[in-house]
């Protein structure tokens, strides 16, 4: 399992207080803003709106509030303007970290980034440095496994699956979202976490005490409002997962 797909399943069963939940919805909610203002409020002709809808319901974020942030967005014209960035660079250990923003200030956003790296070992680097390392894909994972699941998947192009301890995870090219994620919806197939998201190629395995400092690095960059998503190409023996949450 790519270190994305553990760290996502780590921070599931670490479970938030309300005000993570909180700063979470609201990047959830910037995400489908700015998805719906770009190409337009509705999903199904904006694939980038699709998918961060899905995502957010996959991560629990109500349908009111979805629907209300829509509605926000009909015929406004004042809106903050925000930009997608990229900022890559490595963390101790030589772990990659590809950091992905939404902002309204790219000066506020890169001193905050760059500020991070620094204060936990890390260091910025310029475009390119990292990305070539990550490849786009759409991601479905699932906290049970069967048999039926992976013989849908397989029969529907899945690139690659892994199976765990703590379930499984499919992954299909980036314009398969849609198409995958109506399926396992129709099939009645519930999974704990969808979207479209940057897995690494290749990984740095770690311990747990490497693991403990390489997630101090995510954790304060997860912090930042700007911040939408950071990945890394970190692996970790699947034994050591539950002293990692514990």
């Amino acid at each position: 399992m790519s270190g994305h797909s553990k760290w996502s399943t780590i921070k599931r069963k670490k479970g938030a207080n309300d005000a993570k939940r909180g700063k979470l919805f609201a990047k959830l909610i910037r995400a489908i803003e700015v998805a719906a203002k770009n190409g337009g409020p509705d999903p199904a002709n904006n694939a980038s709106l699709y998918q961060a809808i899905s995502k957010a319901k996959s991560m629990s974020v109500p349908n009111d509030n979805i629907e209300k942030a829509l509605k926000r967005l009909s015929g406004q014209q004042d809106s903050d303007d925000f930009e997608e960035i990229f900022y890559e660079g490595y963390g101790p250990y030589g772990v990659a970290v590809l950091v992905e923003c939404l902002t309204d200030n790219r000066n506020r956003t890169s001193a905050d980034v760059k500020s991070i790296f620094s204060k936990f070992n890390g260091s910025t680097g310029a475009p390119g440095s990292v990305n070539y390392l990550f490849e786009r894909k759409a991601v479905f994972m699932f906290e049970a496994n069967n048999d039926r699941l992976i013989d849908i998947a397989i029969e529907n192009s899945c690139i690659d699956f892994t199976e765990s301890d703590s379930g499984i995870s499919f992954e299909f090219l980036p314009q398969d979202f849609k198409k995958m994620n109506e399926i396992f919806i129709q099939k009645d197939l519930k999974y704990s976490n969808a979207e479209v998201a940057y897995i690494p190629s290749t990984s740095v395995m770690l311990d747990i005490d490497q693991f403990t400092k390489i997630t101090k690095l995510i954790d304060a960059l997860e912090d930042l409002d700007d911040i939408q998503n950071v990945y890394t190409n970190f692996d970790i023996d699947e034994n050591l997962l539950d002293t990692a949450i514990n």
